[in-house]
């Protein structure tokens, strides 16, 4: 049960959903956005759990066959397949569960690979590491990164027994231990600071790699998914040591105040 909730940590790290909130036109439409994405996350999961109790049960009544490992992630594939067969409008149905199943993944794929081609153009060259180039140098460099990326992915499902829920579950992880934090944080702590953050991204990091190769391996409670100890893990140091360091700037903590202010407004 808690390696389930704690799925929805994640969100906070999720790059490809905050930067549809960081590019908002209008701060005035933030209410309402955040109301629509979460509807639509409870929808959107509550029908993923009902696809796979449908599964199951068409399983168990011999309609399609019993799916195990990697396969089982095919089974709205199958169920699609099954409803073709039963006539013209069954074959329709079909064709917008295949059409919404590429549409889904195209759109998670294109925000996650321009979320990745900007991080290294825009963050690391010239963020962190002060590189001064053009914009014409900095979007070849994204469009390098883009095919990068790419060449490893198909690296990756190349091997037809892979399993695409494992992948993305590590992935999850990652991200949501190294981020979530820090942004959960950075809205409700004004206490945190860079170096708090930055340590806590490294922990939380390194703490879901450590968690699934040498920790979840032992079985029994230390089985459970490794977001939430990496959660925990990037809060705790976080925390530790943004208290250990220097307080923010006066600057920052002005404008974290004005954003609370703002915030309690509306509310």
């Amino acid at each position: 049960i808690f390696s389930q909730l704690a799925w929805g940590l994640g969100y906070c790290g999720m790059p490809h959903i905050l930067l549809r909130f960081m590019a908002i036109e209008d701060k005035e439409k933030l209410t309402l956005s955040r109301r629509v994405a979460s509807i639509w996350v409870v929808i959107s999961m509550a029908i993923a759990v009902s696809i796979g109790i449908v599964g199951y049960a068409m399983t168990k009544a011999n309609a399609i066959p019993f799916l195990e490992g990697s396969t089982s992630e095919t089974i709205i594939v199958r169920i699609a397949d099954l409803l073709s067969q039963q006539g013209v409008v069954a074959a329709f149905v079909a064709g917008i569960i295949l059409a919404g199943i590429l549409a889904a993944t195209m759109s998670t794929a294109d925000s996650q690979l321009l979320a990745a081609s900007s991080s290294v153009s825009q963050n690391l060259l010239r963020g962190f590491f002060k590189v001064n180039i053009s914009e014409k140098t900095a979007m070849t460099i994204a469009r390098i990164t883009v095919i990068v990326i790419s060449i490893i992915a198909i690296f990756l499902a190349r091997d037809p027994n892979s399993s695409v829920f494992g992948i993305v579950s590590f992935a999850w992880a990652g991200f949501g231990a190294s981020f979530g934090p820090v942004v959960v944080f950075a809205l409700f702590w004004k206490r945190s600071n860079k170096y708090g953050a930055l340590a806590g991204m490294i922990a939380g990091g390194v703490m879901v790699f450590v968690w699934k190769y040498l920790v979840a391996p032992l079985g029994g409670a230390f089985g459970i998914y490794e977001l939430l100890p990496a959660f925990v893990t990037g809060a705790l140091v976080n925390i530790i040591v943004s208290l250990a360091t220097p307080a923010p700037e006066k600057e920052i903590v002005e404008e974290f105040e004005l954003v609370q202010k703002l915030y309690k407004q509306k509310a």
